[in-house]
């Protein structure tokens, strides 16, 4: 996938949330009698504008596809007509302003809800896989905890999960708090607990790290073997320049007979990059072999050979798959109860990672989110649905966190407004304003720097 490809999908998904959340702002505004000056999508100078005959307000096509805003009239910002002056902002109740200023955040949180109702309801079921445990790494948190490979896990600290993305949340949740997890397993019909226990603050944080968790429990879940069959071969890659191709079945390696994926990539990991390697592969019932000459690549520090192939998705038993069938309400309301539980998650690890128990690495910037879009989009669209989901709730939840320039920042205002009886002072404004800058920038300063990280790794 090109830079274009990601650009484009970023800016598809920034200019569709940006203008749901400042679509609340305008219609909320309008229906309690606030005057409206432009709603713009995007910023910077004017591409198309189109002037509303009853209130003239502008409605605007900014040529930067980035954000997008709404104007309200305001004494503040200059002279207001004695008629227009009971439409202004700062004439109206605070109730009213602070109900405005909800309104971008929750159209943000409805529209995730819609989006995944309309998922779950076409799809008309949910899916997912019994937890149940893979390998085990010795001598590691969940080897301590007496976790064995085959173990289904039932509930943690005595709440039921239903699967797998039930204990990923419920484990980072519950790990990231307090560093210990009463687990309830069962193993040949034989229930019995287990306690996966994090004793360091260092540790605790390490675990919450991208892609680390799990390793750093020291457990996955069971997985099928994964066949010789190969699922893609990377263009240009070794493999591929010399002539393998999604689909063949590998044989064997420096004749050695290969029975899973697995023993595959053992194989070529011991190969050191630029020495050769004999592949024979069956493709359409004949067989044929093929030298190779390994790459190379970076894995936990260490340079190893590859030869650029990947494995054909394994297919799991019937009896591993958690099917839920559902109505038109019931996945309504499980859209809302995912939304909810999701912004509840949010709240709490942000909470964390300013206390210094979830990481900072989890921030991500512009070039992540790029990534992500271009990369949801390249599988479908129910899986970039799916991401604008999450962006939608990360947007509307970001907003309504206490920083003087976001809608959170401007509630407290208000609130402290309709509290005393009085604005408060423009000094004290715009103290708050410089405050909320300064703490933005250095949160994208920070979410920047683990974008430029990641792909330095």
């Amino acid at each position: 996938m090109t830079v274009a490809w990601y650009v484009l999908w970023f800016l598809v998904a920034v200019s569709l949330l940006v203008t749901v959340h400042e679509y609340g702002h305008y219609i909320v505004a309008r229906l309690l009698g606030f005057k409206v000056l432009r709603f713009s999508v995007g910023m910077g100078k004017p591409l198309l504008k189109y002037v509303g005959k009853r209130d003239r307000t502008e409605y605007v096509i900014a040529a930067i596809p980035l954000g997008g805003y709404v104007k309200l009239l305001d004494e503040r910002e200059g002279p207001v007509p004695p008629q227009e002056l009971s439409r202004s902002f700062t004439r109206k109740p605070p109730w009213q302003r602070i109900v405005v200023l909800l309104a971008g955040p929750a159209f943000n949180i409805a529209f995730a809800i819609l989006v995944l109702w309309g998922i779950l309801w076409f799809r008309g079921f949910t899916e997912d896989l019994r937890p149940v445990v893979g390998e085990v790494a010795p001598g590691t948190v969940a080897a301590q905890a007496g976790l064995r490979t085959g173990d289904e896990i039932l509930a943690i600290e005595g709440e039921p999960v239903a699967g797998q993305r039930d204990v990923l949340f419920t484990l980072l949740d519950v790990m990231s708090a307090k560093g210990t997890a009463e687990l309830t397993v069962r193993s040949d019909g034989v229930t019995r607990s287990a306690t996966l226990a994090v004793s360091t603050l260092e540790e605790r944080r390490r675990l919450t790290e991208p892609e680390t968790f799990f390793t750093g429990l020291g457990f996955h879940f069971w997985r099928p073997p994964l066949s010789t069959v190969l699922g893609a071969v990377e263009p240009g890659g070794p493999a591929g320049q010399a002539g393998l191709k999604a689909g063949d079945e590998v044989i064997a390696i420096q004749g050695t007979p290969v029975k899973s994926f697995a023993e595959i990539a053992e194989a070529v990991g011991k190969i050191s990059p630029g020495e050769s390697v004999l592949v024979r592969y069956k493709r359409d019932g004949s067989e044929h072999t093929v030298r190779i000459t390994a790459g190379s690549q970076t894995v936990e520090g260490r340079t190893v050979g590859y030869i650029g192939v990947r494995p054909s998705p394994g297919r799991y038993p019937d009896s591993m798959i958690v099917r839920t069938e559902l109505s038109t309400f019931g996945a309504l309301g499980l859209a809302a109860q995912e939304a909810w539980d999701m912004t509840l998650l949010q709240a709490r690890l942000v909470w964390r990672m300013l206390m210094g128990q979830v990481s900072l690495k989890n921030l991500s910037g512009p070039i992540s989110i790029a990534e992500f879009a271009g990369e949801f989009a390249s599988d479908g669209v129910g899986p970039f649905l799916g991401f604008l989901v999450l962006i939608s709730l990360s947007l509307g939840f970001l907003n309504l966190l206490p920083i003087p320039i976001l809608d959170g920042g401007q509630i407290v205002f208000q609130l402290i407004e309709w509290v005393k009886g009085s604005p408060l002072s423009d000094r004290a404004q715009a103290f708050g304003q410089q405050v909320g800058i300064a703490l933005l920038l250095l949160l994208m300063g920070v979410a920047l720097f683990n974008d430029i990280l990641r792909q330095l790794a």
